[in-house]
């Protein structure tokens, strides 16, 4: 359910993460506010523009999803004890740790009310069945099945964290995991070496052809 397209469509919309999502290009620590793209949104008129062609900017549901999914998204889950570790990743550290909340305590409720929605259809469809029969076994059947699937509504309605128990909170990140400066630094030595070769090269070749 975590990777619905729906699910998620409904998350990103209920917490209106459409332009953090599309039309940032980085996060203000000193503010604590994010840092709009506004060749993309306007966020004075809380506009998304138009491009070049005309058309407006704005993501589709499929964009929102993808994006999501992809570029911030990270569920992994341990075969051995069956712990699941559901991680966000966002240029607001903030923003990291409140989405991470929102997205294990909707799909708790999500998955609550799902549960507590059929089980209240199968006790109206038992409790149908009961009044169609005279037969005394077949009505201890149905008040047994009745009983159990009240008991589920009750436990579900009992329960914050239904389907996903939280063993350590989400925290505010203290350290950026990307880019990687290190990575970025031997890249560009890298390139300005190859750049270096290449020039050289270049030199000796018009050298040679002028003499």
């Amino acid at each position: 359910m975590l990777q619905s397209r729906v699910f998620l469509t409904n998350f990103i919309k209920r917490h209106n993460l459409e332009v953090p999502l599309m039309a940032t290009t980085g996060w203000d620590q000193a503010s604590g506010s994010w840092i709009y793209d506004r060749e993309i949104f306007n966020p004075e008129s809380e506009q998304w523009l138009e491009n070049e062609e005309g058309k407006s900017q704005k993501p589709s549901d499929w964009d929102l999803v993808k994006t999501f999914r992809e570029g911030h998204l990270s569920l992994s889950e341990n075969k051995d004890n069956g712990m699941m570790t559901l991680s966000i990743k966002s240029q607001s550290p903030p923003a990291a740790q409140q989405w991470a909340e929102w997205l294990v305590a909707d799909i708790n409720e999500h998955m609550r009310r799902e549960d507590v929605a059929d089980a209240e259809a199968r006790i109206e469809y038992l409790e149908t069945k009961l009044d169609e029969t005279n037969i005394a076994g077949m009505q201890q059947v149905f008040y047994q099945l009745i009983e159990s699937e009240t008991r589920t509504v009750m436990l579900a309605n009992a329960q914050r964290e239904y389907v996903f128990r939280t063993v350590d909170p989400a925290v505010v990140p203290q350290e950026k995991i990307e880019p990687k400066r290190a990575l970025l630094v031997i890249v560009a030595l890298m390139m300005g070496g190859m750049l270096g070769v290449f020039i050289v090269f270049v030199r000796a070749f018009l050298q040679r052809k002028s003499d």
